[in-house]
Order: structure tokens, then C-alpha cells, then sequence
């Protein structure tokens, strides 16, 4: 049949002209085409052109995007303008197909309109990004003559009594408005931008951020269309592809967005809390104001998107039930009876009336409810980040400002700070984006309900009492969850916390055969852990059982019930499918709603902790007041006076300092001395402002030139400032515990100053840095881990220090910079650093010390007893006022000042020396880099927490990771996990299949009864059907708890194996594994990954299989009922593989940076916790803030950029999901209209087909998620591979005498050892014999391979010639168990646990009170330890933090005391003691130890003269090895010269 514009009845009105040219509907529509033509003719150059010069550029500058005004409306309007275009397209074809001609000119027009619209708005579009208004004239012509040749049609109908009944006058009316509307938005811009009309046109620039290049994150520039469907993202994942994301391929981000932005907002809003509510400013309802206040609008948008959405979701079900209905009636359109000029009119009823029509408004609603759904999710992600970050730096201001008492009295440790920037944080960010399910979801219930009453009547009703009945149900088991998830975090925390300082003091356990004390202590908190797991994995898989069965149980009473109650009830196909599509839509807002409540009880009890966080104690300012004017006299002398100060730690407590009157003389040398503990550190933190101040003054004196602001505060200018109180300078500052930054070494020393680089050799010399820096893998760029986990105590003492030296401050205080230097270190740095470098400079220098050698140099002494001051003034006037005090001080000092000189010159000659030396021991770091490159599984394990870069491993889905975690699950699991999943799947797709059969039997049923017209025929019998459909539901409701049960059940088991496995392996790895590998990255298997492993991987799991198969049970059924759409499937197939294997990779790397990002943030908030005080006393609190906002930023944008890619992904599978349903409908309905296909199928493939696209996403979400959990399986099966020690021994235990080794004779025989087979030796061909009972010295320079001689005893270097022989018996045949734990070693570094006293001294539980106490008193404890609450019992913190470093040193000494064993090794021990201490120490080892052998690594060459004998050692080798006094007369020998030294 011909076509015609105007169609080809002979007779045809369409011709007729009579009644005037305007009253043809045939001219008119073809007058509405000219607009559309005019527009296509001008605007297509101008594209074609501008495309061609423009489209390089508009890339490289996304700086000219400048929305015009009414730049969204337009947008919204455009896609309204096409949606009603596309239904008069079906108008026009619908009534088109009731006449029997085809009359062009129904739906021409509309599709050239359709084109147009789509031009207008790509016109516009590349107008916008070409900043070029004048262009836009032609929209405004085609505006204009569109509008009006739509309202002469409009009017047209009218006049012949076209009204609202016929849709077509509906949709032309709309039209006339949309067009009318577009016209004032194109007037608009011109008003407003004044480019045409207008003498001078308005200059406008572009958002400041994006003349700024470095932002990446366009989604608040970028037109509407790609804001809501993230097309801006396409390029971005792209690249990814290619190449890996870093921080700078995702750059800055937006202004609105940053830390700052937000924090200010939040602030205003907390100011205006508080001007209402004065009282009480900070509590949690306040908070809860100020949040709503300043972050609530954008909810309000998002909850309206969301609501929105959900009642576009309803679309579904109702279009289902349309299309089923109409095609069991045939598809058949009743025939219309108007003919108005000339043509058919539909009523809006007759249209929908049409199958087809409907499967496209199908399309379109879930098109639109997608788009919608996403952008509510982002709005409302968005929101929640922003609202992190401004809480985030909220919290950091408040850090800076808290009372240290807080922090050393445990109110506030820093591990609750970091939780409530971790944790407390993200749950609000959590509660702020599921807030909007709060109104939502009561909403789409509430309609639902109302739609399934409809639908079924009174049996609906009890389909939703099931599902609410069931719903507190599930409220509870999800509290339960909760709880058990709470329980389980509190002994993971316990057991990460004991891993810890397992790991920590992991070298004193293997020296003392403790391994297995603390392996059964993890072990026993891990049992704890793993049985709240199980209750954990048992409510979650009821909470899996539960939203898969409830659906099913609701629908089979709802079915069974409406089938037998309701007798001539209509139960067609359309019922029941759109019944069942609506009982998915209600599930799942009452699936969310337990986890929207468990989130907002979360949240409101973080913000209670947030309002006790920020009401907590602050540091006063009043202390530093400046010097009164009266005494300007003392300005020159004084630059600091205290008088009559009474401090204490916390305001209720007793005085920790009393009656504290001192002058520290400015530009001089100040020492403060005094026993352990008596209060030195706290005098300086009392200086710096950090005490409270019970009363007395603190004078600060600022009238010295500030070398950091250079001006010169004179006495004169300085009177008029005294009434204000004036903020001390900044004050160089090295804590007694020295404090370190996660950066390289050289950013540790230069602490943000200017970097000199004469002045940083000069302080690297004096600090003697430079030969430990040669070593460092990097030099002086090495990052220092988490608190400087890559070097030892003196390197960390000295760094600490060397910052001190190199600030241009004029005030410095350093705490006990020698108590982890040997005496060459610490007398170097006296000479070179202090006396050269500071006093010579005329610095204020406050030295706390115990050397007492160094007093000679002090230009003013303070000596401190129990908290007071016992004394103050020069040497020569303590010696004159007190001369026993300074009597005491000479025994102690024993030393001259002109032995300095010749040290000095030793020293130089030993520099070398010590490069080659130390080169040796710490050749480990080095060789960091070598084994990386060797094994690849190494590099795996380490990937994430490599400290110096982080290696992406950009490989495939971790089949073997995944292969290895169901393979430990066991073979019984495996099975019965894979079965149960595949039956269950089965069984759901057989109870729907059943529904169709059923329903389409009574149809048929029905129809039969209709034509055979008899009323005697009995009713149709639902009895049969209704028993099978009963069994499958009862089957699947099983299997379902089959199923989640065994999902939980293979993730314990595999959680219990793999961390069984690791203990294992860790703490039977070499010393040698633990020197190489960091610290944090050990923890981070134990913590993190466990936890993956733990909660994350079975639900994933789950997950990923329910939605995968579910998605190929949809499309096996969509396929078996319309086979054809298997041709549509697989292009669709094809972009689906592409997009998720796009996705994953930007996904794993955005997951990567958000995860490393996060670290430096958490590291930055725990950094400033602990260096509090150094912070302040340096005035770097604005710096500090600056790095914050930074390190916020960059974890913010990673978190957007990942939202962002998550949203890109489901917009897009949410589409390929739409085209599904399309397809599937299209198909099934042509098929069905051929007679093949009974309705209930239809109703089936269509309810499949939506559940593809609620699931498609669901599944690459899950399959992206999976890949990065099983990361931690692939890390922790890299650990597994280490191998451990060899414990086993050739001797049996029998062979062993009970009481070996009872005399303690030790023979070394030519003995070599190094610390790796691939490593150069560090003793060689060493001999020696030792007689029971005698005492042994042992000195050398540093790395002169001291320490390695100690460690040899112990087996714990690799000894690859020579022996040892302990009272006759080889020690390298004994096993390493019995060898260990028969010898006793005291090390240079104080280790405790937490625990009592008791556990510290006595683990094995072996000794009686009575042998503690003694070896308390012998370490000149016992008075410590009777004053503490519970004796014995009393607590020991966490490295035992609440004693000083010398009362651990001595602890450790009492613990070695209680091991009685023959033969004693002391490797420095008596670093950290002050002289007198050491002293009666030295003469009880004499006096207790006299029976036994001990053997002694000395620091201070004094302590070991009274030896039997001394071996002096250089590069491994024995030098001397003699009794002290022949070497002593030796004039040239080395041991001579260093006790000449030590004098």
C-alpha cells in the first residue's frame, strides 16, 4: 500500500479546502513541519563546522564550560518536549492503524520534531562549551515559529470541538506549553547575558575551579545529561584501562567540596547553635542542628529523587499486568467512531489499550526511574562525604587544643580518637546517605500495599501482614547482628592488641623461649573472637534466609488464600505476575530497613561520643604571659621565670611539681639533673603551658628577636603590649620518647623549615646521622614507617633531636637526648651539637640529662628531688652551698673536662670505621629491594603496604586466591555449598513456572467454560494446583536456609584455618623475617585482612552468587519463552563484558586509593595525637591543619571519584537492564499475538526480565568487590610460604641433663656467623673459653659485632662455622625450646607487656612471691612496686608507658634475675639508668651473680673494669681478649684508650 503524506482515500477530507486552508488538519500538521526543517538547514553547518575546528579544543579545555542561564530547565524541558513528541509519534501510528490508508502527515511531522528537539539541544550544548551566545539567535527563531504554528493547530482544534477526551488535543496542548516555556528560557538568556539587543554584551568567566586545570572531578560542571548518566566518567575509565589512577590522575578537588568549604559551613552552623542555646553549646541535639543546618538541603533533594523513583518503580508491575491483560485479549484496539477533519481520533484509554504502546512506556519509566535512583544515591553520598570531611577537620581543631592530661591520665587515648575519625565519622557519612530510605521507604510501602489491595483484594492484605509481620523479626536478628558484631570487634581488638606486642616483643620471646605462652594467649582471645563469630555468621545467614524466604512465604499465602477464599476471584496471569513483581518492589525497602534503623542507632551514639569528644578538656592559654615592665632589667637575663608554681596532670589531682620558683638564664646552657622520676620532663612540659597550673607564674620573655618574624620587640614598644597577654615563641623541643613523622628522614630533621643545606650537614655531623644514613635503602630519603618502625632507638633518639638542632628557634629544650647513645654518640653530640651548634649561637638551651659528666658545661644547673626544686644556681655555687650533693655528683662524674679533645680525635678516626661497620648490620634494608625483585609473591604480600611505593598489581580476577579459600573450606563444604546453590535457583524458577501454568489454566479454563455456555459445569479446581505450588514454596523456603547456612558455615571454617595457619607461621619465622618485613604490614594481615576474611567474604560471596544466578536463571527463562530475544541478547552481552571489565579495574584502583588514602589521613590524626606537645611547643598547629585539609581532600576525592564510578556502572547496567525488558516484551508480546504463546509465559519472561535489571549491577558490584577481598587471601598465602625456624633438636629431650648447663663453661670455637646466608659474615673465625663463674666484658665500637656475639648463644643468627660448646654439649645440636629457655639475656631496648607485674616477671608461672620480690629488690624496685595498688598484681600498660624508661630497664633486669640460670648475658642493659643506679646495680650483679657466668656488652667502658676478663672487638674479630688490668697497662692498647675515653 502507497503512502501519502496526507494518506490515498480516494475520498479523502484529508484534500478539502472548502471551509478555508487552515481548516485542512492535513495543511496544518504540514505547516508544523516547517520549524523543525528550517532548524535542521541552519543548524547543521554550524555544527558540522564548529565540530570540526572545536572538538580538539573543548577537551583540552573544559575551562570555557559556562552554563547560560536556565541552563537545567532547558534541559528538563528538552527531555520532557521528547518524551510527549515520542507519544504523538505512537498516537499518530495507533490511530493511524485503525484506518486502512497511511496517513503520513500523523506522525511525520512529530518525528521531524522529534530530530529537531535532539538538534536544539547538541546545538546548544556546543554553544555552552564554546562560550558563543550569538549563536543561540537561531534557537530563538525556531522557538518562536514552533510555538506558533503549535498553537494555530491547537486553536484549530477548537474551533472544531477537539476536547480533552482525544489524546492527541492533550499532547498538542502540552506541546504549545513546552515550546511557550522553551521561547522564555532562550528570552531569558538573552535578558540576562545581553548578547544581542544590548550595546555592551556581559562578560562572564568560568567557575574559578575550573580555570584551574587541576580538577578532574567535573560532575558539578558538566550538562545535565552527563550529570545523570556520568558520561564525563567514560574518558576517565578509559585511561584507567591504560594506565594505573593516582592521586593525579583524579587531581583536585571542586572548591564547594573541599575540607575547608564544608568545615566553614559547619562551623556557622555550630556558632548559630550555640547563640541560641547558651547553656549548653555542645550537646548532641545541638550537633544533630547544627548537621541538619548546614548539610540538610541537599538531602531534601536527594529524598525527593528517592521518592520519586520509588513511584516510578511501580511502573513495572502496573505495565506488566497491562501488557499480560492485553495480550490474552488479543491486542485488539477497539475502533474508534471520530473522524474529525478528515483523520481518527484515539482516546487516551484506547491508546494504552495497545500492548506495544505500553512495553515502550515501560521502557521509557524505567529509563527515567534508573537515572533518578542514581542520582539520589550520589546526592546524598556526596552529601555524606562532605559532611566526613568537615566533621574530620572539626575533630583535628579540637586535638590541637586538648589538655595533654587528657591524653597521659587515659580519659582520651589516642586510640579513641582515631576510632572516632575511622569510625565514628564514616557512620555518620553511612547515615547521611541511607537517610533518605527513612522517608522513602514508608512511601513506597504504603502505595504498594494500596496497589496489591487492588490488585488481589482482601488476600493482599494478608500477603503484606505476613511480610510486616515478619519485618520486627528481622529488626531483631539484626540487632542481634549488631551485638555480635560489637562483641566480635571487642576481642579482635584484644587479640590485634596482643598480636601486637607479640610482634613487637617478638625478639625478646624467641631469646626467651616464650613463643608458645603468647601463641596459646592469641590463640585463647581468638577462640573467644571465633565464637561471637558464629553467632555472628548464624544471624547473618538468618538474616540472608529471611529476605530470600519472606518473599516466598508471602506470595504462597497470598496466592493459596485469594485461589480458595475469594471463589469467582479474577486469578489471570495479570494478577498474579504483577503481584509478584509488586511482593520483590515491597521486600526490599523492608530488607533495608533494619540496616536504616542499625544505622541511625549508630549514628546517634556516635554523635553522642562526638559531643563528649568535642566537650572535653582544652589546654588554657593564660600561662604565657610576657615579663612585667617593672623588670626590664631582667629581660636581658631571664627567658623564662616560673614563681611559686604548683602544676598537676589533671585539675582534681594531687601536685605533680611543687613550689616551683626558677630563672633560666637566656642565651645559656641550663641542665636539669635529679634521680629517675623526680619530675624533669614534667618541669618542661610545665614551661611549655602543658600542665594545668594549680597557681604561680609563668613568665615568658619575648623581647629577643624571633629569627622567624626578624623583629625586635623592645622593652619601650613592649609596655604598651603588656596588658595583653603574650603568646610565648616557638621552642625547638625533643621529647624524652622521641616522636617521628611517616616521612623520609630528611623531612624529620627539617620539620617544614626552609631546607639550608650547609646548616643540615652541619646538624647530620653533630647528630653523627651520616653513617646510619649511608645505610638507610634510600639515604636521607627513606621513609620512616609508622613511628619509625625501620631504625632503632638511638637513630630515632638522634633524629629527634637533630630537628631540635636544625630550627632557628631561639629557645631549645631537649628531654634526655643521650639515654639511647653510647658514649662516643653522646659525647659528640654534646661537643659538636649543643656546645657548637646552640650555645655558641646564644640559643636558650634546657637540658635534661643524667650524665652527670657533662655538668662542667652547664652555664646554670637546676637539680630536681621528688617534684621540687632541691637546688639551683652554677657549679661553683652548688659546690660552695652543697658540697655533699656535689661530692655525690664527682663519684658519679668521674671524668675530667680535657679528655674531651683526645675523644674528640678518636672519634674521627672511628667514623670510617663505624660506616663499614654498621654497613653490615643493617644491610637488611638494602637487601629489602633485592628479594622484592626475586620473588614475585613477595611483592604481592607487601603490595598494599609496601612503605616506599605501592605496586599495582594490575592482574585478572585472583582465580588461584579464590581456588585456595574454597579449597580450605574442606571437601564435605565444597559440594554441598555448590549443590545447594544450583537447587534453590531451580526450585525459584519452578514455583514461578508453575504460576504461569496455573494461572493460564483457569484463562484457559474460563474461556472454555465461556464457549461452551453451560451453567451446570462445576467451578475450576484450584485443590491440585495449589498442593504443588505449596511443596515448591516449602522446598525453596529450606533450601534457602540451606543455602545461607553453608555459605556461613565455608567462611568460618576458612576464617578459623587460614588464621590458625598464620599464627603459626609467624611466630615460628625467623628473627631475620621480622627485621626485613614491616611491622605494620605483619599487623595488617592479622587486622584487616583477617577481618576481610572474617565478616566480608561469605556475605560477598552470597551475594555474588545469588545475583549471577539469578541473572542466568532470568535469561534461561526469557530465552525458553520468546527464543528469538537470544538474537538481541548477545550484542547486549557483549557491552555488558566490556563495561564491567572496564569497571573493575578503575574500580580496584579507586578502591586501592580511597584504602590509601585513608592511611595517611588516620596516621596524620594518631601522629599529632602522640607528638601533641612537640606540635605545640614548635607553634606548627597551622601547619599541621594545612597537611590535614590536604590529606582530607585527597581521601574525599578518591571516595567521590569511586561513588562516581560506582554510579556510572549501574546507570549503565540499569539501561542495558531497561533494553532487556524492551526486548523481552517485544518479543513475547509479537509471539503471543501469533497464537504461540500463552499469556501466563508473557507475564513470566516479564517479571524475569525486570529482575535482570535490578541484578545485572548487583552482580559486577559484587564480582569488583570480591576481587579486592580476595586480595587479602592472595596476601596472607604470600605470608604462609615463609620459612619457619628449625625448632627440632638431634638430641632428645632424655639425652638433656635436667639442670643443663650448672656450671656455665663456655667454649667458642673458630666461630663464624651472619644474619642471612646471602649476607657478608658479622663474627669472624672468633675464639674464646670461659671458666664457670667468671664475669665477662665485651666492648667495641658500634657494629663492631657486640650484639652478634650475644645473639650467637641464642642461635639467632645463621652460624655457618665454628661452635659453641655449653658445659659440654654442642649447642647447635640442641632443640632451639630447650637451648632458649636455659639461658638468660637482658636486651638494650625494655620491653614490657601488658599485663601484672607478676606476668612481666614471671610468665611460666614457675616462681613463688617470695623469689619475685627478691629479684625486685635486687633490681632496686621493690619500693616502686609496693607503692602501686595490688603489689605483684598491679597493671602494667601497654609497653609499659606508665613507668619511666629506666624503671623498665630495671624490670627487665628483675625478670632476667628470676630466670635462675648459670649463664647471664647483659647487651647493654644499663643504657637508660642514671649513674647512681647503675652503680649498686654493677656491685648486686658482683654480689648476687657471683656463682654465676655473666657476660657483659658495655656501653660505658667503666662498668666493666672490675671484670675477670674483657674482650675488645673491631669488624667481628677479637682484638684483645685479656684481664682489664694487663690491657690497662698496655699503653697502646684499644681497651685503654676507651677507658681513657670514658674517664
Amino acid at each position: 500500500m502507497s503512502l501519502a503524506f496526507c494518506g490515498n482515500e480516494n475520498n479523502s477530507a484529508a484534500y478539502n479546502v472548502e471551509k478555508g486552508v487552515l481548516n485542512n488538519g492535513c495543511f496544518v500538521d504540514a505547516l508544523n513541519v516547517v520549524p523543525h526543517v528550517f532548524l535542521l538547514f541552519i543548524t547543521f553547518p554550524i555544527l558540522f563546522i564548529g565540530w570540526g575546528s572545536q572538538s580538539s579544543k573543548v577537551h583540552i579545555h573544559h575551562s570555557t564550560w559556562l552554563h547560560f542561564p536556565g541552563h537545567n530547565l532547558r534541559w528538563i524541558l528538552t527531555f520532557i518536549l521528547l518524551f510527549v513528541l515520542v507519544c504523538e509519534i505512537a498516537e499518530g501510528i495507533v490511530s493511524d492503524g485503525v484506518s486502512e490508508s497511511r496517513h503520513l502527515h500523523l506522525y511525520m511531522p512529530a518525528g521531524m520534531a522529534f530530530l529537531a528537539a535532539i538538534t536544539s539541544v547538541v546545538y546548544y550544548h556546543n554553544i555552552e562549551t564554546s562560550n558563543f551566545p550569538k549563536l543561540l539567535i537561531a534557537l530563538l527563531f525556531y522557538w518562536t515559529l514552533a510555538f506558533i504554528t503549535k498553537t494555530i493547530k491547537f486553536v484549530k482544534f477548537c474551533d472544531n470541538g477537539v476536547g480533552f477526551s482525544q489524546l492527541r488535543f492533550c499532547l498538542t496542548g502540552l506541546l504549545v506549553i513546552l515550546y511557550g516555556m522553551l521561547l522564555a528560557v532562550e528570552i531569558n538568556v538573552i535578558r540576562v547575558r545581553r548578547y544581542v539587543f544590548f550595546k555592551t554584551p556581559k562578560e562572564v568567566k568560568p567557575p574559578e575551579d575550573l580555570q584551574d586545570l587541576g580538577v578532574r572531578f567535573l560532575q558539578p560542571f558538566v550538562n545535565l545529561l552527563s550529570k545523570g548518566t556520568y558520561w564525563w566518567m567514560n574518558t576517565f575509565i578509559k585511561t584507567a584501562h591504560k594506565k594505573p589512577i593516582d592521586l593525579k590522575a583524579i587531581g583536585k578537588l571542586p572548591i564547594a567540596m573541599r575540607a575547608l568549604t564544608n568545615y566553614i559551613r559547619l562551623n556557622e552552623a555550630f556558632e548559630a547553635q550555640k547563640n541560641k542555646r547558651s547553656p549548653y553549646p555542645q550537646g548532641s541535639k545541638s550537633i544533630w542542628c547544627a548537621l541538619c543546618w548546614a548539610f540538610g538541603r541537599p538531602l531534601v533533594l536527594s529524598s525527593t529523587f528517592r521518592i520519586l523513583a520509588d513511584l516510578l518503580g511501580f511502573a513495572g508491575p502496573l505495565c506488566i499486568s497491562g501488557i499480560v491483560h492485553h495480550v490474552g485479549k488479543g491486542n485488539t484496539t477497539i475502533r474508534p467512531q471520530i473522524k474529525i477533519l478528515g483523520v481518527f481520533f484515539i482516546s487516551s484509554q484506547e491508546f494504552l489499550a495497545n500492548a506495544y504502546v505500553l512495553a515502550v512506556l515501560l521502557f521509557f519509566a524505567l529509563l527515567l526511574q534508573r537515572t533518578i535512583l542514581q542520582a539520589s544515591y550520589y546526592v546524598a553520598i556526596e552529601t555524606g562525604i562532605n559532611l566526613r570531611g568537615a566533621i574530620q577537620t572539626k575533630i583535628y581543631n579540637k586535638i590541637m587544643q586538648l589538655s595533654s592530661s587528657n591524653m597521659s591520665m587515659g580519659e582520651m587515648t589516642a586510640g579513641q580518637i582515631c576510632n572516632l575519625v575511622a569510625i565514628d565519622t564514616n557512620q555518620l557519612m553511612w547515615f547521611f546517605f541511607l537517610c533518605p530510605n527513612l522517608w522513602a521507604m514508608p512511601v513506597q510501602i504504603i502505595v504498594g500495599v494500596l496497589l496489591l489491595y487492588y490488585l488481589l483484594g482482601i488476600s493482599a492484605l494478608i500477603g503484606a501482614v505476613v511480610i510486616i509481620v515478619l519485618a520486627p523479626v528481622q529488626y531483631f536478628v539484626a540487632t542481634k547482628l549488631s551485638q555480635a558484631q560489637r562483641s566480635t570487634l571487642e576481642y579482635s581488638n584484644e587479640r590485634l592488641k596482643k598480636t601486637n606486642e607479640m610482634l613487637r616483643g617478638i625478639k625478646l620471646l624467641k631469646l626467651y623461649a616464650w613463643e608458645h605462652i603468647f601463641h596459646s594467649s592469641v590463640e585463647e582471645t581468638r577462640q573467644k573472637e571465633m565464637t561471637s563469630l558464629k553467632a555472628f555468621a548464624l544471624y547473618t545467614s538468618i538474616s540472608i534466609f529471611m529476605n530470600a524466604a519472606i518473599p516466598i512465604a508471602a506470595v504462597l499465602t497470598t496466592f493459596v488464600v485469594h485461589a480458595h477464599l475469594t471463589g469467582n476471584a479474577d486469578f489471570s496471569p495479570s494478577v498474579a505476575f504483577a503481584s509478584l513483581s509488586l511482593f520483590h518492589i515491597l521486600v526490599t525497602p523492608l530488607f533495608l530497613l533494619s540496616s536504616v534503623v542499625r544505622s541511625t542507632v549508630k549514628a546517634l551514639v556516635s554523635v553522642q561520643k562526638l559531643s563528649e569528644f568535642l566537650s572535653s578538656e582544652e589546654i588554657g592559654e593564660e600561662h604565657d604571659k610576657c615579663s612585667e615592665p617593672r623588670s626590664a632589667d631582667n629581660h636581658s637575663k631571664y627567658q623564662v621565670v616560673i614563681t611559686n608554681g604548683f602544676f598537676t596532670w589533671t585539675p582534681e589531682g594531687s601536685a605533680t611539681l611543687s613550689n616551683i620558683d626558677i630563672r633560666i638564664p637566656q642565651g645559656q646552657l641550663t641542665m636539669i639533673v635529679g634521680q629517675v622520676g623526680c619530675g624533669k620532663s614534667s618541669l618542661l612540659l610545665a614551661t611549655l603551658g602543658e600542665m594545668q597550673k594549680t597557681s604561680g607564674n609563668v613568665f615568658w620573655n619575648s623581647s629577643i628577636p624571633d629569627s622567624e618574624t626578624g623583629e625586635d620587640v623592645s622593652p619601650e614598644k613592649e609596655t604598651a603590649v603588656d596588658t595583653e597577654v603574650r603568646k610565648r615563641g616557638s621552642v625547638a623541643y625533643a621529647s624524652q620518647k622521641p616522636w617521628l613523622l611517616n616521612a623520609t628522614v630528611e623531612e624529620n630533621i627539617i620539620f617544614e623549615s626552609p631546607f639550608n643545606k650547609q646548616r643540615y650537614k652541619a646538624v647530620i655531623d653533630a647528630c653523627s646521622l651520616q653513617p646510619d644514613i649511608d645505610i638507610l635503602p634510600h639515604g636521607d630519603q627513606t621513609q620512616i614507617g609508622e613511628r619509625g618502625i625501620n631504625l632503632s632507638g638511638g637513630q630515632r633518639q638522634r633524629i629527634s633531636v637533630a630537628r631540635a638542632l636544625y630550627q632557628q628557634t631561639n629557645v631549645v629544650f631537649l628531654d634526655d637526648p643521650f639515654s639511647a647513645l653510647d658514649i662516643h654518640l653522646s659525647d659528640h653530640l654534646m661537643q659538636e651539637g649543643i656546645l657548637k651548634m646552640l650555645r655558641e649561637d646564644k640559643r636558650t638551651i634546657i637540658l635534661v640529662t643524667h650524665k652527670l659528666q657533662y655538668l662542667p658545661h652547664a652555664d646554670w644547673i637546676i637539680a630536681m628531688k621528688d617534684g621540687t626544686i632541691q637546688r639551683e644556681g652554677t657549679l661553683k655555687d652548688i659546690q660552695k652551698s652543697e658540697s655533699e650533693l656535689f661530692e655525690h655528683w664527682k663519684t658519679l662524674m668521674n671524668r675530667q673536662d680535657q679528655e674531651l679533645e683526645k675523644e674528640t680525635i678518636i672519634e674521627r678516626k672511628t667514623v670510617l670505621e663505624r660506616k663499614n661497620l654498621r654497613r653490615t648490620r643493617y644491610s637488611r634494608e638494602a637487601l629489602l629491594k633485592d628479594d622484592e625483585e626475586d620473588e614475585e609473591e613477595i611483592t604481592e604480600s607487601d603490595d598494599d603496604d609496601n612503605l616506599s611505593s605501592v605496586l599495582h598489581q594490575r592482574a585478572k580476577m585472583p582465580w588461584r586466591a579464590c581456588g585456595k579459600y574454597l579449597s580450605s573450606a574442606g571437601i564435605l563444604l565444597l559440594p554441598l555449598l555448590v549443590l545447594s546453590q544450583l537447587l534453590k535457583h531451580t526450585v525459584m524458577v519452578a514455583i514461578d513456572y508453575w504460576l504461569a501454568k496455573w494461572t493460564s489454566d483457569v484463562i484457559s479454563a474460563k474461556s472454555d467454560l465461556e464457549q461452551k455456555n453451560c451453567s451446570v459445569c462445576q467451578e475450576f479446581n484450584h485443590s491440585r494446583y495449589s498442593r504443588v505450588f505449596s511443596i515448591l514454596c516449602c522446598l525453596g523456603i529450606i533450601l534457602c536456609l540451606v543455602t545461607s547456612i553453608a555459605v556461613e558455615w565455608t567462611g568460618l571454617k576458612v576464617a578459623k584455618k587460614l588464621h590458625y595457619c598464620l599464627l603459626n607461621k609467624i611466630i615460628l619465622a625467623p628473627m631475620r623475617f621480622f627485621e626485613t618485613t614491616p611491622l605494620g604490614s605483619i599487623l595488617n594481615r592479622f587486622s584487616a585482612d583477617c577481618n576481610t576474611i572474617d565478616q566480608h567474604i561469605p556475605a560477598t560471596l552470597e551475594c555474588l552468587s545469588r545475583s549471577t544466578l539469578l541473572c542466568v536463571s532470568a535469561l534461561a527463562v526469557i530465552s525458553y519463552v520468546t527464543p528469538m530475544f537470544l538474537i538481541a541478547l548477545l550484542p547486549l552481552a557483549i557491552i555488558c563484558y566490556f563495561i564491567q571489565k572496564y569497571f573493575r579495574v578503575a574500580s580496584r584502583d579507586l578502591q586501592q586509593l580511597d584504602d590509601s588514602t585513608q592511611l595517611p589521613l588516620l596516621c596524620h590524626f594518631s601522629e599529632t595525637v602522640e607528638g601533641l606537645t612537640t606540635i605545640r611547643a614548635f607553634r606548627y598547629e597551622g601547619r599541621f591543619r594545612q597537611k590535614l585539609l590536604e590529606y582530607t581532600d585527597s581521601n574525599n576525592i578518591a571516595s567521590l571519584f569511586l561513588t562516581a564510578a560506582n554510579r556510572w556502572l549501574e546507570v549503565r547496567m540499569e539501561y542495558i537492564g531497561a533494553c532487556v525488558v524492551l526486548i523481552a516484551a517485544v518479543t513475547s508480546i509479537t509471539k503471543s499475538l501469533y497464537n504461540q504463546l500463552s499469556s501466563g509465559l508473557v507475564g513470566l519472561g516479564l517479571t524475569y526480565a525486570l529482575m535482570v535489571s535490578n541484578y545485572l549491577n548487583w552482580m559486577v558490584r559484587n564480582l569488583a568487590d570480591m576481587e579486592i577481598q580476595l586480595g587479602a587471601v592472595k596476601r596472607i598465602n604470600g605470608l604462609l610460604k615463609t620459612e619457619a625456624e628449625n625448632y627440632e633438636g638431634l638430641l632428645s629431650p632424655s639425652q638433656i641433663p635436667q639442670n643443663w648447663p650448672d656450671r656455665g663453661e663456655i667454649q667458642i670455637q673458630n666461630l663464624s656467623v651472619r644474619y642471612d646466608s646471602n649476607l657478608k659474615p658479622v663474627l669472624k673465625h672468633v675464639s674464646a673459653h670461659i671458666s664457670p663463674g667468671q664475669k665477662i666484658g665485651i666492648c667495641g665500637r658500634t657494629g663492631s659485632g657486640k650484639s652478634s656475639f650475644s645473639l650467637a648463644f641464642f642461635r639467632m643468627v645463621d652460624t655457618f662455622e665454628g661452635r659453641i660448646i655449653i658445659d659440654g654439649i654442642d649447642i647447635a645440636k640442641l632443640p632451639l625450646q630447650t637451648l632458649r629457655s636455659r639461658l638468660s639475656i637482658i636486651l638494650q631496648d625494655p620491653i614490657l607487656f601488658s599485663g601484672t607485674i607478676r606476668f612481666n616477671l614471671d610468665p611460666e608461672k614457675k616462681c613463688t612471691d617470695s623469689m619475685l620480690w627478691e629479684a625486685l629488690e635486687i633490681a632496686q624496685l621493690k619500693h616502686v612496686v609496693k607503692a602501686l595498688p595490688g603489689g605483684l598484681d598491679a597493671i602494667v600498660t601497654e609497653g609499659g608507658e606508665n613507668f619511666s624508661q629506666g624503671q623498665r630497664q630495671l624490670f627487665c633486669l628483675a625478670r632476667a634475675f628470676v630466670r635462675k640460670t648459670s649463664i647471664f648475658i647483659m647487651d647493654e642493659a644499663t643504657a637508660s639508668i642514671d649513674m647512681a643506679t647503675e652503680n649498686i646495680l654493677q656491685k648486686v650483679v658482683m654480689t648476687a651473680f657471683a656463682d654465676r657466668t655473666v657476660v657483659t656488652i658495655a656501653h660505658r667502658v667503666h662498668t666493666i673494669l672490675n671484670a675477670d676478663l674483657v674482650i675488645v672487638m673491631k669488624r667481628g674479630v677479637i682484638l684483645e681478649y685479656d684481664k682489664p688490668e694487663v690491657l690497662l697497662e698496655q699503653e697502646d692498647s684499644v681497651f685503654a684508650s676507651f677507658v681513657q675515653a670514658d674517664k
